[in-house]
């Protein structure tokens, strides 16, 4: 019910989270498409871009502002922080203060004074002021760590290495906000290099009980995850995509044209095994370097008759290799009856 500094910078972290969802999943899926040449109707979704921007912009944003004012010399409060963000932040649509110059926030009454309220992608949500300063400063005074660091306990020595006077900076300590950001974009970076699997959970109810479903939970929880825009992109796009290359070497087995060796592009290799299989048009399309399919069946589909003719192929190497070894033995005893009866016939 209060929020505070705490949540603001967990609710950053998860704007963050958010966007390199939308980026790797219905941006990335559509820009896919679009590259490879693929008809495509696209589809509109609320890009929350503009939010991680109104919190995490170098000049403009709310952890900029709370450093500025955490560093500014003279009095500065959290009422003097709120003010600062009236100012600067008044005309963002995603952001409601009370005493904000957007003349449709002054008869909010639901609004505190001492409050500002941010419209996350999951909702909006509303901030006391009371304490962001200090929170975000969170200073360790020089001569506490300078005493801490004279301890004779070695492990209280190493908990504060800024205290050593060999090691003395007298740089201000960055704030908590500055860390924040700076561990959020670190964090960014490693997850961008990566191939990424979400699992999403929906919580049924707030009693932790079986068989209880609050369907106003239920669909809020859809609505702030995300999770419409996904269908509504994977509905109208394509299930699965391929460079031709591997998938030709995948089920070139299925076409006596292409098995067991295809001379040719690999596109047109696919297109003859895709004809000969008979898949339908609608269920398939080739883009400039791969190819896509439409719906799981048909990839089921695939894939049963690879299976199967595996097993054909099994059955028969395994055939061959039985009729050669019986010839072998059949040579080997022909030839030994022609040195035995000829001996034979010698001796009689």
């Amino acid at each position: 019910q209060d929020n505070s500094f705490e949540q603001f910078i967990i609710n950053y972290c998860n704007e963050k989270l958010q966007q390199i969802f939308i980026e790797l999943t219905l941006k990335e899926e559509q820009e896919e498409y679009i590259r490879e040449g693929i008809e495509w109707t696209h589809i509109e979704y609320f890009n929350n871009a503009i939010i991680c921007d109104l919190i995490e912009n170098n000049q403009t944003g709310i952890l900029a502002m709370l450093d500025e004012e955490c560093l500014r010399p003279g009095t500065v409060t959290d009422d003097t922080f709120l003010e600062k963000l009236n100012q600067v932040c008044a005309t963002h649509q995603h952001f409601e203060s009370r005493m904000s110059k957007c003349s449709r926030f002054l008869n909010d009454t639901s609004l505190p004074h001492s409050c500002f309220r941010i419209q996350h992608y999951a909702g909006k949500v509303m901030y006391q002021v009371e304490g962001f300063v200090d929170k975000n400063n969170d200073l360790l005074y020089r001569d506490l760590s300078q005493a801490m660091w004279k301890a004779s306990h070695s492990l209280i020595k190493a908990l504060f290495p800024e205290g050593n006077p060999a090691k003395i900076n007298l740089k201000r300590p960055p704030t908590a906000g500055s860390q924040f950001k700076a561990s959020v974009a670190t964090l960014m970076k490693n997850l961008q290099t990566k191939n990424p699997n979400y699992i999403r959970c929906i919580k049924p109810n707030d009693k932790k009980a079986a068989q209880v479903f609050n369907e106003a939970l239920v669909c809020h929880q859809i609505r702030y995850l995300g999770l419409l825009e996904n269908v509504r992109v994977r509905r109208a796009g394509y299930a699965f995509r391929q460079p031709y290359e591997p998938c030709l070497e995948r089920y070139k087995m299925l076409c006596k044209q292409t098995w067991p060796h295809w001379k040719g592009p690999a596109r047109d290799g696919v297109e003859v095994l895709f004809n000969e299989l008979r898949i339908p048009e609608e269920e398939f399309s080739f883009g400039r370097s791969k190819i896509f399919i439409r719906n799981p069946r048909t990839l089921f589909k695939l894939e049963d008759l690879r299976k199967q003719r595996l097993e054909d192929l099994a059955t028969l190497i395994g055939k061959i290799y039985r009729g050669w070894k019986c010839r072998t033995r059949f040579l080997l005893m022909k030839r030994c009856q022609i040195v035995i009866a000829s001996w034979y016939r010698r001796f009689a």
